[in-house]
């Protein structure tokens, strides 16, 4: 892999370009979800049941899951609350997600069954429905802790839908933030024929050597919800018009004000135009993680014309089972970008693919993501379009080289936990900071030891009660 680097080598910052292709620097972090208080077992027996309905797609699917999950803690730390429940895993998401290690991954922490149970009550027998309620959006833990569990103990089971975005994200306990990032880096793991598929596509991909991979969301849907219209031909203007009106709810939309703001999503010469400024020349290999192109080839002409060397989970996989299954390919697209050297997003909304990533590969090692600032670059190229080329390369490479890369930061509002979840989900293993303290190497086995004997505890007392019961 050859590299045209800019600077005699370097970025601004003193960011070698070469350096790209491995981790970012760690500080002496890594990554640790595992729980470091007092850690119970969970409950064998509890107030009901909880059902979620995973509406949306991939992306949606694991932030419902890890809120979920999240909700079963309450009886840990909320004394109050007493919400002790048992997830029932009966919202579908078992044609892509390995439900087995799901649920086996997460025992010390919740007790999981695929489907609710059923009840005898006056000589018929029936499932449990649960009672359907529509939380409010990021509703707080008060809201569960009143309104849903009262619901559950008058009915034995609560179904939520929909969920996704459900939990405020922000929780002032590392142990439920923890638990986030247990689920989602650890139990959320795709089935095994999906992870086949998707490191055959790494394999092949990198046989010939570094890959970059990117995101690129200039898609209708995210377009149409931006209301970046002015670029594309009156008919182009008039389907995302009708697909915003459909979708989204109105308001005035100023295209000049929301371009300067940085709120379009990259057009894919633009992407290619950074990655030329950073140092990137034209053999570089590029995977494109993207749906459908809006206004297809003519906007794709200029990048590929930069970039030769692209590829999709299509080109490279070689399997009409991809493109006919939507979110098997999602799937394999996200774990081309978790494992690729570097991944760019273009477009990074909130709760979405690429926050989900851009936290994963975070976890996964501090592996390079080059996150352009649209608001920064947003006046460069403008001035751009404008006929004011020169220094352009130069403006460019000032704002992208002035950011993380990948390496530890504090996360700062509106920022993602998703997208960042230091540090309660990392640890040092020679710490300043006492709550940074990584936890012992055998936590798993002090956990299972606690789960036995919580377990054997419960069957001797139901055997002294059911003793005692016979001799009365």
């Amino acid at each position: 892999m050859s590299l045209r680097l800019g600077f005699g080598g370097k970025g601004v910052g003193g960011v070698i370009v070469d350096d790209l292709w491995g981790t970012a620097a760690s500080g002496d972090w890594r990554p640790s979800s595992a729980p470091r208080s007092d850690w119970l077992p969970p409950p064998l027996e509890g107030n009901g049941y909880l059902r979620i309905r995973c509406n949306g797609g991939l992306n949606q699917q694991r932030s419902a899951c890890h809120n979920m999950l999240t909700l079963l803690l309450l009886d840990k730390f909320e004394k109050k609350g007493k919400w002790h429940t048992t997830c029932s895993l009966s919202f579908g998401f078992e044609g892509i997600y390995d439900v087995e290690h799901f649920i086996k991954s997460l025992r010390y922490d919740v007790r999981i069954v695929e489907k609710l149970p059923e009840i005898t009550k006056n000589g018929k027998t029936k499932k449990i429905k649960g009672y359907q309620l529509r939380p409010p959006r990021d509703a707080p833990i008060s809201w569960y802790l009143t309104e849903a569990l009262e619901k559950m103990k008058e009915h034995g089971a609560i179904y939520l839908t929909p969920f996704s975005h459900r939990l405020e994200e922000e929780i002032d306990n590392p142990e439920y933030q923890r638990l986030r990032c247990r689920v989602n880096y650890h139990a959320l793991r795709f089935k095994p024929h999906i992870m086949r598929l998707s490191n055959s596509v790494v394999s092949k991909l990198r046989a010939q050597g570094h890959f970059l991979a990117i995101h690129l969301r200039f898609e209708l849907d995210m377009l149409a919800f931006a209301g970046c219209y002015n670029i594309f031909t009156p008919e182009e203007q008039g389907i995302l018009k009708k697909y915003r009106a459909e979708n989204f709810k109105d308001k005035s939309l100023d295209y000049k004000q929301i371009r300067a703001n940085g709120k379009c999503p990259l057009t894919p010469e633009e992407v290619g135009l950074i990655l030329r400024a950073m140092g990137f020349d034209n053999s570089t290999r590029i995977y494109l993680a993207a749906g459908k192109i809006f206004g297809g080839e003519r906007y794709m002409k200029s990048f590929r014309a930069l970039f030769p060397h692209l590829e999709n989970h299509n080109t490279v996989a070689g399997t009409e089972e991809i493109a006919e299954n939507t979110l098997l390919g999602s799937a394999v697209d996200y774990m081309v970008c978790l494992l690729s050297d570097i991944f760019m997003p273009t477009y990074d909304g909130p709760s979405n693919f690429a926050n989900n990533l851009m936290g994963h590969r975070l976890y996964y090692g501090f592996r390079t993501t080059i996150t352009p600032d649209r608001k920064a670059l947003a006046p460069i190229f403008i001035a751009r379009e404008n006929g004011q080329t020169s220094g352009f390369e130069a403006a460019v490479r000032r704002v992208m080289f002035n950011s993380k890369l990948g390496g530890p930061h504090k996360r700062v509002h509106p920022q993602s936990f998703y997208t960042n979840s230091w540090p309660e989900c990392f640890c040092q293993t020679s710490p300043k900071n006492a709550g940074h303290k990584c936890p012992p190497d055998n936590v798993m086995e002090i956990l299972n030891s606690r789960m036995q004997s919580d377990e054997t505890d419960t069957a001797e007392s139901e055997v002294i009660s059911n003793f005692t019961s016979s001799i009365s």
